[in-house]
């Protein structure tokens, strides 16, 4: 079952997805001595990237133990303003000083195909192991279509079983992305989805209380099979799961 954290507004569920954050960085390096993360895009986790930046959480975690990667990216250059890693880059990495040693940047730019292999082929070298790599952590976001990462409704990247990561052209938005995998997502110690606003209250009700469909619905998809599933909403997305 999905563990939920519900925050009262906006404020609240910055500062609560950033300690949640912080919080299993030190677990992890605690007991395995690096973090690895994965990253969510989109505009929602920006001002929760922009507070890890700060002085306050600067201080708490020894960053340069951590390995980041991300969900999904868009296939752009990273100085598109649509790039993921732009967007977390001057939201977190810059303002941090993190080193670039512990960022590992999904090439946007590159033939989707074989930007997908590539990230593969990196992921190996880090995890070194044959089957689904174990993140510590994996953030998500949700759209109002019920998608995540770039798993979107009805595209082929649902049906991918052994793949780590995948090329996916979306139609509805006449573009290619580069995603994760459900079976990699599932392979992690720990999912959270990060979702916020009113807009968002009948999805997030369709997702965790509707009808299991996840072809229409790719964010039921996310079970992990060993690891925890946490979803951190504020209220307004709450309304309907209250």
């Amino acid at each position: 079952m999905p563990q939920l954290h519900i925050f009262q507004d906006n404020p609240s569920f910055v500062r609560g997805a950033a300690d949640f954050i912080d919080a299993h960085a030190a677990q992890a390096i605690a007991a395995r001595g690096c973090f690895t993360l994965a990253l969510a895009g989109g505009g929602t986790p920006k001002p929760i990237y922009a507070r890890l930046a700060t002085a306050e959480y600067r201080t708490r975690t020894d960053w340069t133990r951590a390995q980041i990667f991300f969900g999904d990216e868009r296939c752009v250059p990273p100085d598109d303003a649509r790039s993921n890693y732009r967007m977390a880059r001057e939201a977190w990495f810059d303002p941090a000083a993190l080193p670039a040693a512990t960022i590992h940047r999904l090439r946007g730019e590159d033939d989707p195909a074989r930007a997908a292999l590539a990230y593969e082929q990196e992921l190996a070298q880090l995890f070194r192991t044959p089957t689904f790599p174990a993140f510590d952590l994996i953030l998500l976001g949700m759209g109002d279509n019920g998608h995540t990462a770039s798993l979107f409704p009805g595209t082929a990247a649902l049906r991918a079983t052994t793949r780590w990561v995948v090329p996916q052209y979306v139609e509805v938005m006449q573009t290619w992305r580069v995603t994760f995998t459900a079976p990699l997502i599932n392979a992690a110690r720990s999912v959270a989805f990060l979702v916020e606003g009113a807009p968002k209250a009948q999805m997030v009700w369709n997702v965790l209380r509707g009808i299991y469909q996840p072809d229409v619905l790719p964010a039921q998809m996310i079970q992990p099979l060993n690891g925890e599933l946490h979803w951190l909403v504020d209220a307004a997305a709450a309304e309907k799961i209250r």
